[in-house]
């Protein structure tokens, strides 16, 4: 085992994970008079708030992306370093890194969270997630090799099963995700096929709750709703998902039993914390809630380790109101920036008020021109909304050149409504394309049979 020591005359602060919360904790510090170590399993920062847009070909997985060395460039006193983190000692004050162990001073946890399943983890390669970039580029190849399947179709029920689209969970990534896809399905690709009708896509968006988009007022709520409608998309409130298997979404909604055939499903629903937080658990005796998120304290450090922070999707803030807070960038963001102001003060013998976290509102975007803003002075809606999420959107881009490319890529899909980047990539690709189907006779079967009970 390698021990790697920094200069002791410094303060060491390693920071684990390059998302939003790790990224403006260590740009924080940037100019602090401390080491910094950044430690991420990519090398790059992800802007994931526009995954969705990579999944549905509007943009490429470079444009939302910025290597973390690039960005970290002059900051001199912050090194990065690429690799995944498996083990944390408290006791010694060292994280393990493959075969190598890195000392801290202070330790920053900021690793983020995965979907969750409830316990039906089996459904995961059915039902894709939106979390990677490489979780984008399956959803995207899925979406695009539906079409091209429905066009090499014969059988009318297989087809329409090609042409459904089933999205599970409607917070803003399951509509976001619903909208994109109905544009595609209705406006960019509606003459690019020759044996089939695009405008047939059928798209349903599935909510366990009684509404869409639960974190915003209800009147956006029913806003998005109404708009999402209009855009062909079929929400479906109050509806649990029972199965999925065999190219079948079985959902309940109170006593009624439905079953529809989807070639393409997609999950929005739920989230866990990243398996670093059972590490902590193990290590530290910390609690972690359901969702295996750590209960952090008010200052986001955890109970009985002043020197270790968790933040972002990864902890559980309940201080505030008494409700954990949303996992979204804004959250990460203001918790990095506290972290480090904090660990600071510290060194100066000072201390911080416990964190507060300033709500600065959400929203989503449905579709072109159409969008909803939840801020706590104003609610907006429509192309107003619309102009409000393209600005909030490119100014949280990290890297200039990043917001050049981001800002011509929406000029020139609204202008022309063509989609450059919508390839279909991988081995799976290669292997679909040598098949006219990818279907058995049992599988058939059981579409059609789906299809006669289905919504």
């Amino acid at each position: 085992m390698v021990v790697v020591h920094e200069n002791n005359a410094l303060h060491h602060v390693v920071i684990i994970g390059g998302g939003f919360g790790g990224l403006y904790t260590a740009k924080t510090l940037a100019k602090a008079n401390v080491n910094v170590t950044l430690i991420d399993k990519r090398n790059f920062h992800l802007f994931q708030p526009l995954l969705y847009q990579v999944a549905t070909g509007t943009l490429s997985p470079a444009d939302i992306s910025s290597p973390l060395r690039a960005v970290f460039r002059k900051s001199k006193n912050t090194k990065v370093l690429l690799g995944e983190v498996n083990d944390i000692d408290p006791e010694a004050q060292e994280v393990t890194l493959g075969d190598r162990t890195i000392p801290y001073d202070t330790l920053v946890v900021a690793t983020g969270a995965n979907h969750s399943y409830y316990g039906h983890d089996n459904w995961r390669p059915l039902a894709p997630g939106l979390k990677t970039v490489e979780d984008a580029i399956e959803i995207r190849r899925r979406i695009f090799s539906a079409f091209e399947a429905a066009e090499k179709e014969t059988d009318p029920e297989l087809r329409r099963a090609w042409l459904t689209f089933v999205i599970v969970g409607a917070g803003p990534t399951g509509v976001e995700l619903a909208g994109a896809i109905s544009e595609l399905a209705y406006k960019t690709l509606k003459e690019d096929f020759r044996n089939i009708d695009t405008s047939e896509t059928k798209i349903l968006l599935l909510q366990g709750g009684d509404r869409i988009l639960p974190h915003m007022v209800p009147q956006l709520s029913k806003v998005a709703k109404v708009s999402l409608q209009k855009l062909g998309v079929v929400t479906q409130t109050n509806t649990r998902v029972t199965n999925i298997e065999n190219d079948i979404v079985t959902f309940k909604q109170g006593d009624k039993v439905q079953e529809i055939a989807s070639k393409t499903i997609l999950w929005a629903a739920g989230v866990k914390g990243s398996s670093i937080g059972q590490v902590l658990a193990n290590r530290t005796g910390v609690e972690c809630d359901r969702s295996g998120r750590v209960i952090v304290e008010p200052d986001l450090t955890i109970k009985g380790s002043k020197n270790i922070f968790v933040i972002g999707d990864l902890g559980n803030f309940s201080h505030q109101d008494g409700k954990p807070l949303p996992g979204v960038a804004p959250v990460a963001k203001q918790e990095g920036e506290y972290v480090a102001k904090l660990i600071q003060k510290r060194l100066q013998g000072q201390t911080l008020p416990q964190f507060r976290y300033n709500d600065v509102g959400s929203l989503a975007m449905i579709g072109k021109n159409l969008a909803v803003v939840d801020l706590s002075f104003i609610k907006l809606q429509g192309f107003l909304a619309w102009i409000f999420w393209l600005v909030v959107h490119i100014y949280f881009l990290i890297e200039f050149d990043t917001k050049l490319l981001v800002v011509f890529q929406w000029a020139w899909n609204y202008i022309t409504r063509n989609r450059r980047s919508r390839l279909i990539t991988g081995r799976e690709a290669f292997e679909e394309a040598k098949t006219v189907t990818n279907d058995v006779p049992s599988t058939t079967i059981k579409v059609q049979e789906a299809y006669k009970v289905g919504v």
